[in-house]
């Protein structure tokens, strides 16, 4: 057969310039999430269904980024809450809830702070007679990223139980402690008192399952008297009063921020 002509292949047209803000702001449906709106997802069908204007035209397009300082956002022609971030540690005392619905109106974290710019919410969780550290803050990025077991931010807890765990107990849950749902295990686990009816432990772990320390301690014959959780991450509980709040200082934000490898 003779030889078939090569085909003239065309050259690839020249990368579409960028636009020089093409990659500044937030993605829409984040802010939207951030401010209160609904889930990421959920925000996403708002955009998708043509409900969210960014100054005053439609935006239907997923990733569209936005600059909170500069653009005005409305959902179903209403104004978007101011989206400052703002971020707080709070020592929650015995019987107050830390998530921010509850049918029978017991006490919530989020009523011990003052009225902010968007909407609060805690950080993990803390049963309801655990006392301690909670951080709360309207910055879902870092929230979930805190409260992702990927992560690994460590939380310290001050623990009184029932009677004397012996070595061979406290091996056993450093090794771990089989749950219903999964294994759970003891990062590290200390001896800080032993008194004749009960004993102080200092525990650190990098989960946050539901009631956990709780659970694995009944599990090898110890109840639970007190509970106070005093770290996550590099934030310390200190002298912070039961049910009074501080703001985290820009230190405390930034050095959170690198523990799960967010970017500012």
């Amino acid at each position: 057969m003779p030889p078939q002509p090569r085909r003239k292949t065309r050259p690839a047209p020249p990368p579409r310039p960028k636009s020089p803000d093409a990659a500044k702001g937030e993605r829409l449906q984040k802010v939207l999430a951030a401010a209160g709106i609904d889930s990421r997802r959920q925000c996403e069908e708002l955009i998708r269904a043509g409900r969210v204007e960014v100054d005053r035209r439609v935006v239907t397009e997923l990733g569209t980024r936005v600059d909170t300082d500069r653009q005005e956002i409305r959902v179903d022609g209403s104004p978007l809450p101011d989206t400052r971030r703002v971020y707080y540690a709070v020592n929650k005392p015995d019987g107050v809830i830390s998530t921010n619905r509850d049918p029978s109106g017991r006490p919530r974290v989020v009523d011990l702070l003052p009225d902010g710019p968007a909407r609060l919410f805690p950080v993990g969780r803390l049963d309801l007679h655990s006392e301690g550290l909670i951080l709360v803050t309207n910055d879902g990025d870092l929230a979930n990223r805190l409260a992702h077991p990927r992560y690994g931010v460590e939380k310290i807890y001050r623990v009184l139980v029932a009677g004397s765990p012996s070595p061979a107990t406290l091996a056993e849950l450093r090794r771990g402690v089989r749950l219903a749902e999964a294994m759970v295990r003891i990062v590290k686990i200390t001896v800080k008192s032993r008194h004749k009816k009960s004993t102080a432990l200092e525990m650190v772990l990098d989960e946050g399952r539901n009631r956990e320390i709780r659970r694995a301690l009944a599990k090898v014959g110890h109840k639970v008297e007190q509970l106070v959780r005093i770290a996550v991450g590099p934030v310390r509980l200190g002298t912070l009063e039961p049910g009074r709040w501080r703001p985290l200082t820009h230190a405390e934000i930034e050095a959170l921020r690198k523990a799960v490898g967010q970017k500012r």
